[in-house]
């Protein structure tokens, strides 16, 4: 990104760009400390090739949307690092350039400017120009971009117009279709912990494992076999579920229910399960995530940590209504019953 923006020149190859570029990489790119908010967004705009009139005629615009006006003749050394993305997007923004460079800096903001950032990222692009973002952020990415491009160890991997799809390959690969539903500890790399997991896998009512894809029709359980050395009455473990996207649908614990329901762990070998109810989630693959720990102030498996993975994938058996034979939009897809009611 510093290359495309001519902040670093290349050690070989070259880049063709047409139009003038803009780009907002870190706090306080192109800020200079000792000068005012006023002052650097006229220097700003002078690197950027502005005139003056055309900074004096943007002006209030880019103060008025950063939300900084208080503090317009402070030295942005005395901003703190979200009044100075603020600043530094709104000037990016508003200047007018052909070409828009964001990195992940975006982050820094907080929620309601992030979201006017998009907006105006969206606004930007729809004027012809265009926007390069670069985010860990998958529904942003997906929201704003109409292409996109993979880089692994700085090769193109793919370049599609298809974000929904580049999404899927991203978190999942592109042989998502053959992951496991089962996972096994066969190097019993947890036995220092207090529980140690040797099994999780997606099976039948029976304990069977089960091949995928599997009916929304069908309830499957989520087993986890595991050895406890010693007994913690505030032991938790469960599994987190991700659609494709990465979106958390939910976690679940074995202590979620009321105390007298919860199952019994004893020292040495147990097997818990939990069931996913048939037609609660959508068609799609799913990732299963072992978490759990100390009543969830001590993690032993974060959610996150891709520690322990597994794969459900749902095909089918969506409803027996003949108006509900696709897959519908959405992060579930219960299937709910209606009813006359007379008063």
């Amino acid at each position: 990104l510093k290359i495309l923006s001519e902040i670093t020149e290349p050690t070989e190859g070259e880049i063709r760009i047409r139009g003038r570029v803009a780009s907002l990489l870190e706090v306080g790119t192109g800020f200079h400390p000792e000068l005012s908010g006023r002052e650097n967004v006229y220097m700003n705009g002078a690197i950027l090739g502005m005139t003056k009139a055309e900074i004096d005629a943007k002006f209030d615009e880019i103060v008025a949307f950063a939300g900084v006006e208080k503090f317009i003749d402070t030295p942005t050394k005395r901003y703190s690092s979200g009044m100075q993305v603020r600043l530094a997007f709104a000037v990016a923004a508003h200047l007018e350039p052909e070409v828009l460079v964001v990195d992940e800096v975006l982050a820094v903001g907080d929620s309601e400017f992030q979201k006017k950032c998009l907006k105006k990222m969206d606004h930007v692009s729809k004027e012809g120009r265009t926007v390069l973002f670069v985010s860990h952020n998958l529904p942003a990415v997906e929201s704003l971009c109409s292409k996109g491009i993979m880089l692994e160890q700085g090769r193109l991997l793919h370049y599609t117009d298809d974000i929904s799809h580049m999404i899927h390959i991203y978190l999942h690969g592109e042989h998502s279709d053959i992951k496991n539903s089962i996972w096994g500890n066969t190097e019993n790399e947890f036995s220092f912990l207090p529980f140690n997991p040797m099994k999780l896998y997606v099976g039948d009512k029976l304990g069977f494992p089960i091949d995928m894809p599997v009916k929304n029709d069908e309830d499957v359980w989520i087993y986890l076999e595991g050895y406890l050395y010693e007994k913690i009455p505030a032991l938790t473990v469960g599994y987190a579920i991700y659609n494709e996207k990465g979106t958390c649908i939910y976690w679940t614990y074995q202590t979620d229910s009321s105390e007298e329901e919860w199952p019994i762990l004893n020292v040495g070998k147990n097997i818990i399960r939990s069931k996913i109810p048939k037609r609660l989630l959508n068609e799609g693959q799913y990732r299963i995530e072992l978490i759990g720990g100390i009543n969830q102030r001590e993690w032993f498996f974060k959610p996150g940590s891709y520690i322990a993975n597994i794969y459900l994938t749902i095909k089918g058996g969506l409803s027996d209504s003949p108006y509900w034979i696709h897959k519908r939009a959405g992060v579930i897809a219960p299937q709910l019953f209606w009813q006359i009611y007379e008063k």
